[in-house]
């Protein structure tokens, strides 16, 4: 027969694989979350960042314009046609990407 008398660690055996457990099973839920989670954030405050650097820049830019060339409109039709030249380029490439992505 068995001895019927635990041994003196078992507290210490089964406290241990408990805190093996939760450690284990926090690392393969919290972390990732958190990963996740941070780099929602950080990819926000990243876009809120550079829209307000894309709006300040334009602004600036239509303001050395009208200073250089003392006409309004002529400043607003220099920054359009740059925004649609920078439009049209990203198109390109997007399409290539798509095109790319397609022929996997």
């Amino acid at each position: 027969m068995s001895d019927p008398t635990p041994s003196p660690d078992w507290a210490t055996r089964t406290a241990d694989s408990i805190e093996r457990v939760v450690t284990t099973v926090r690392d393969r839920t919290t972390r990732p979350l958190l990963v996740a989670g941070r780099a929602i954030v950080f990819g926000v405050l990243a876009a809120v960042v550079g829209v307000a650097a894309v709006v300040l820049l334009s602004i600036i830019i239509v303001r050395v314009l009208v200073i250089l060339t003392d006409r309004a409109w002529l400043a607003d039709l220099i920054l359009g046609a740059l925004f649609v030249i920078v439009g049209f380029v990203l198109l390109r490439l997007r399409r290539g990407a798509v095109q790319e992505a397609e022929a996997l």
